[in-house]
């Protein structure tokens, strides 16, 4: 690694973790939320929970440290960044953007598009198309993006 290489994993989550990630959802949605007045600690730690898989969830390791966690879910035409938080504590240093780099190499090793929906005041919306994802459509609350797999370029 050169000089500001940071060393990211993606490792796998147990059952146990659940909560915990949740936790994490919360404190790193927190002020997007509160800027569109939907912030609900309760409910947002509900909807994570009602749908936690373990096969689709990540943890992300920066150096040896637990930082955040993704959900990547294969669809049969896509796959679907459902969930992607890092610790605010942690955010803007190239973590994410190296989150992205691996999700994307795999993404093109089989041929899939990776799709993701952000809150529509969110800075999430800056860092996808900084990184090549294009606006596809909106929704009331959320804009949503797609980055196309090599192939389909």
């Amino acid at each position: 690694m050169g000089p500001g290489d940071i060393s990211i994993k993606l490792l796998p989550v147990s059952p146990g973790d659940a909560d915990e990630l949740a936790t994490l959802r919360v404190l790193a949605m927190q002020e997007s939320l509160e800027r569109i007045g939907r912030f609900d600690e309760i409910r947002a730690r509900a909807r994570f929970l009602s749908s936690f898989s373990v096969e689709s969830t990540r943890h992300i390791e920066m150096d040896g440290e637990r930082i955040g966690f993704i959900v990547l879910t294969a669809q049969p035409d896509h796959l679907s960044l459902d969930h992607f938080y890092i610790h605010p504590d942690r955010q803007g240093v190239g973590a994410g953007s190296s989150v992205l780099k691996r999700l994307f190499s795999e993404a093109d090793e089989i041929g899939k598009s990776i799709r993701v929906g952000a809150l529509k005041e969110s800075d999430s919306n800056r860092f996808y198309t900084r990184h090549g994802f294009k606006f596809v459509e909106s929704s009331e609350f959320d804009h949503y993006y797609v980055r196309r797999a090599r192939s389909d370029r």
